[in-house]
């Protein structure tokens, strides 16, 4: 009997120790996994924790006027810029020991693997906030378990190396609410046109209800099931001691006021221009070595938001009923800040922006660049050309050119250049060009960074290499500089998503280039205001006759046709504005509404902008005489010469001789006979 209690005994004692050595060995695993587990996690480091950002434009005051964001819209808030309520909701409902456990819910785990057993499959989620904020960042939303365990993982990386309120900050600025948007302020501000720091109890509770299904629980979608969940989440924050019963009551009786129209519509700001900027900051940052598409960015813009809704107008309000297309840009001389941008009717119809991606032919808008480099090279306002029909021979004879005006006919007599440009007479501008030469006209077109073609072919001087209308009304923005190099700008400044200052517009124009002399510059814009003179009215009238009786400034100006284009561009001293029409495919443009388009868009634009200030003159250089002379001989005008027009010319080509015009009621005349008499008698 004692061996076999002593054989007993050895068995318990044999079974003993080896229960305690698995148990030993079980201990030992899982503290070397743990070991293992946090010596991998020392190793692998800190999770990065960089999302998608929206980047925030803002117009010339600061005023927020639009984002840009890559495939989420989502704007990055501090937790203390978050409503209380919203950080109490998410906790109550998503993990409401979140702030007791290491990243992981054991007990929410069992109950859920238990569940999952019994149905085969992945079912249920006892996901904390900690692992639903990994899955944001690292995961895919698949129902697998190697996806779980990788979102553990993660989890337990995150609280390892982050605080629970900078866990929770990050879930709440990722999490997605519908309708495209990320994290509690781009969801706010779509639902309640607030910020997420000015949520109410009830707001909050509805927000926080969305994520658990967006297309079912979003109050856009359905709002009784939206407030059913509202409910049910107050409920929880009030069992778990979060809020008070009465304050639970108020939000239920609170009435939800959704405001999504207004997001939309805030959205829908100088679509065209946003695009122009966001790709100058793209640029920007590119050599900076930094990257846009890391979002966060603060752009503010050059956008005139007065200046914008004004040419918004004009285009709205001047377009005819078809498919005739529009682009629009303003620009301020000096600076080249671009102030207003419209890249066609309607964006939502089609994004493709006319000002900077077209390229048309410009027609006599190209002339005045031409006249630049005639003035350089011995020409003056009042050089007169043979201007009747005229047959060009060139290419040593081989090709022939035969221009003609736009309405086919043309002057009898001599023209000066100053009434060539006033009313776009073709053949002194091909004229020109054959005297001065290609390569003037090539060089002159290269400081203005214009686009006049490669090949030295006369038509050039009538506009017909592509340009766009951004390079176009740029190379007029110089002229305005007086000369000075300009260039077009949307970025007044760029920052980081912490506020610091990556990028600053400090272009001091003082020290920009000069294109053009100041002197020539002024000759050459005086000319450009004949345009709208009817003195210098011919076989065709001045081009800009047609809005005359709306101008109340001063303005400088040149118009511009193909038989597929409308173009007119000019400008004050302080700013340029430029307007092209046409088809997209290139049709003609045929119709009078059609070609009456660009000149009326303009003159609505600068008027409106205009509108209660000052007329201001343009710089007047001290070498450069004012004189009155006789438009149709280019002398000095007297009483006998109706056609009069104060000119301006270098004070070395001032005339000196009177128009001759015999008119018997004319004193000067009469003087100059007074005067030629050899008799003394007569004379006194």
């Amino acid at each position: 009997m004692k061996r076999k209690s002593y054989q007993r005994k050895q068995k318990r004692t044999k079974r003993t120790r080896k229960a305690l050595t698995l148990f030993v060995a079980f201990l030992s695993a899982i503290v070397v996994a743990f070991v293992a587990l946090r010596v991998y996690v020392q190793v692998a480091g800190a999770p990065p924790l960089t999302v998608p950002k929206a980047s925030i434009f803002l117009d010339e005051n600061e005023n927020q006027i639009g984002d840009h964001f890559t495939n989420e819209r989502r704007y990055w808030v501090d937790l203390d810029e978050m409503s209380p309520y919203l950080k109490k909701a998410v906790v109550a409902v998503e993990d409401k020991d979140f702030y007791e456990h290491r990243g992981l819910d054991f007990s929410r785990i069992a109950g859920a693997l238990l569940v999952d057993i019994k149905a085969g499959s992945k079912v249920q989620g006892a996901s904390t906030i900690t692992q639903q904020y990994a899955r944001n960042l690292y995961l895919s939303h698949e129902k697998s378990w190697t996806r779980k365990l990788n979102e553990a993982l993660y989890a337990y990386r995150l609280e390892v190396f982050y605080t629970k309120d900078e866990i929770l900050e990050g879930y709440l600025n990722t999490v997605y609410y519908g309708h495209g948007m990320y994290g509690v302020e781009a969801a706010s501000r779509f639902y309640f046109g607030k910020s997420a720091s000015d949520l109410t109890l009830a707001e909050a509770a509805m927000l926080t209800g969305i994520p658990k299904g967006p297309s079912i629980y979003s109050p856009i979608v359905n709002l009784d099931k939206a407030t059913n969940r509202q409910h049910v989440i107050l409920k929880l924050m009030t069992d778990q001691g979060a809020i008070t019963q009465d304050e639970k009551t108020r939000a239920e009786n609170e009435k939800i006021v959704l405001k999504n129209d207004s997001w939309v519509a805030t959205k829908s700001v100088a679509p065209f221009f946003l695009d122009v900027a966001w790709q100058e900051a793209s640029e920007i940052l590119k050599s900076k070595s930094l990257d846009i598409s890391e979002g966060g960015w603060t752009i503010q813009t050059t956008l005139n938001q007065e200046h914008q809704k004004a040419a918004e107008e004009a285009v709205a309000k001047n377009m005819p009923a078809n498919d005739l297309q529009a682009a629009f840009v303003s620009m301020e001389s000096n600076s080249g800040a671009v102030t207003a941008l419209v890249g066609g009717r309607d964006y939502a119809t089609s994004s493709f922006n006319r000002v900077t991606q077209a390229k048309r032919q410009p027609g006599s808008t190209i002339k005045p660049i031409l006249y630049a480099a005639a003035l350089e090279n011995g020409y003056t306002p009042l050089t007169f050309l043979d201007v009747g029909e005229t047959t060009f021979t060139y290419d040593k004879g081989r090709s022939t050119y035969s221009p003609k005006n736009v309405n086919g006919q043309f002057a009898t007599h001599d023209m000066s250049m100053a009434q060539a440009i006033a009313i776009s007479d073709n053949i002194y501008a091909v004229k020109t060009l054959e005297e001065i030469g290609f390569k003037a006209f090539h060089e002159m077109a290269n400081r203005f960074n214009v686009n006049i073609g490669d090949k030295d072919n006369l038509s050039i001087a009538l506009g017909t290499a592509e340009t766009t209308l951004y390079e176009m009304t740029n190379a007029y923005n110089i002229l305005a500089s007086q000369g000075q190099q300009t260039v077009p700008t949307t970025i007044i400044s760029i920052k980081d998503a912490n506020g610091d200052i990556i990028y600053e517009n400090k272009e001091d124009n003082k020290e920009a280039e000069t294109v053009l002399s100041k002197e020539d510059t002024f000759i050459l814009t005086e000319m450009m205001t004949g345009i709208f003179d009817p003195v210098f009215n011919d076989y065709s009238p001045a081009t800009g006759i047609g809005i005359r009786s709306r101008m109340t400034h001063t303005y400088a100006a040149k118009s511009g046709s193909t038989n597929s284009d409308q173009w007119l561009i000019g400008f004050t001293p302080s700013l340029t504005a430029g307007v092209w029409n046409g088809y997209d495919q290139g049709k003609n443009i045929e119709a009078k509404e059609d070609t009456a388009a660009t000149k009326k868009i303009w003159i609505d634009f600068m008027e409106a902008v205009n509108k209660g200030t000052k007329n201001e003159d343009f710089t007047k250089p001290k070498d450069v005489k004012g004189v009155v002379i006789d438009v149709e001989t280019g002398k000095l005008a007297t009483d006998a010469c109706p056609k009069q027009r104060l000119v301006y010319v270098d004070e070395k080509d001032v005339p000196t001789e009177k128009c001759s015009n015999f008119d018997i009621l004319d004193r000067d005349t009469w003087g100059e006979i007074w005067n030629m008499l050899p008799f003394d008698i007569f004379k006194n």
